[in-house]
């Protein structure tokens, strides 16, 4: 399959908002070439702004900008833009309901070499808790782009995460984005898997592998994690009646927190969740730490197997 970055679809997408909008500034903590905000400070030097290592004051200086009427884009790795920061998010951004938007690259085992501390795998349960605040997390490159365009659009604060390596293809330049609403790519009978980011490319690939040994697996995008789409989630479990969540984040409060919440209050069924088990990431190349986590296609495969034969 194809691959394209996340990041760079941010960048280019960056530039095409800049164009069409005076008000779009962007800022980085020095990081511009990894989150490829550079493309932005190449063509409008005069609207970006490098805050060097200092998150927690370029938060507060988005929500500045956002108070007199621009729409600003931050943009750090995601775990110090939802770490290091968070308190100036919660402060300045959130409890103002300021018109801030954070994109933060870098999010989960996928950024490889750098190890644990560059890992963040608790960024969208900390996101998401925060009243007010938006989370979104896109599953390729096109659903990126689009992201990012809605969320220049939207008023109030927006969490959109994203990778460092090239993901695989999975929409085009045609694809529209719908805020808050979870879309099945793939129906199936025996089972609902809901998985977010670049789980969601790896999920359809061990859904494939699961057609081979007879197990139908409805695959469904939930890109927004908050507002999380109860409806819809609902709708998809009423016929198969179990349902597992697949994520690159701590299975403690991210997309299969939420989506457990959702279900135990209105549609109860038999869950498992896949993601990082309660444990921080470690250093080694992306496909390979998403094997020895058991979070690559095949290991996912073989997680959904037993969980479906436990429980047919």
């Amino acid at each position: 399959m194809e691959k394209k970055a996340m990041r760079e679809g941010y960048g280019e997408t960056l530039v095409k908002l800049g164009k069409a909008n005076k008000n779009i500034v962007v800022l980085d903590a020095d990081l511009s070439g990894s989150t490829k905000t550079i493309m932005f400070a190449k063509e409008f030097p005069e609207r970006f702004f490098n805050m060097g290592i200092a998150e927690q004051d370029m938060i507060a200086t988005a929500a500045g900008l956002a108070t007199v009427g621009k729409i600003p884009f931050a943009s750090s790795f995601a775990m110090f833009a939802s770490g290091r920061a968070w308190e100036m998010v919660r402060q300045a951004v959130c409890l103002g309901n300021k018109n801030v938007k954070i994109c933060a690259t870098h999010g989960g085992i996928t950024v490889g070499e750098d190890g644990a501390t560059h890992q963040a795998l608790e960024d969208i349960a900390v996101m998401r808790v925060l009243p007010h605040m938006s989370v979104i997390v896109p599953a390729d490159y096109y659903e990126a782009k689009k992201a990012v365009e809605f969320a220049a659009g939207y008023k109030g604060p927006v969490y959109i995460r994203m990778t460092r390596s090239s993901t695989p293809i999975i929409f085009d330049e045609n694809y529209k984005f719908e805020f808050g609403r979870a879309k099945i790519l793939k129906d199936g009978k025996d089972i609902t898997v809901f998985a977010c980011g670049v789980m969601v490319a790896e999920s359809l690939q061990a859904a494939k592998m699961l057609e081979e040994k007879g197990i139908s697996a409805r695959v469904v995008n939930v890109s927004t994690i908050k507002p999380i789409d109860k409806e819809g989630i609902v709708n998809a479990v009423k016929d198969t009646m179990l349902a597992v969540t697949v994520e690159e984040h701590n299975v403690i409060g991210g997309l299969g927190g939420a989506i457990s919440e959702v279900l135990s209050e209105n549609f109860p069924v038999k869950l498992k969740r896949i993601g990082m088990e309660d444990r921080f990431g470690r250093s080694g190349k992306a496909n390979d730490l998403l094997k020895h986590f058991g979070l690559d296609s095949e290991s996912i495969a073989r997680k959904i197997e037993g969980f479906f034969n436990k429980n047919r």
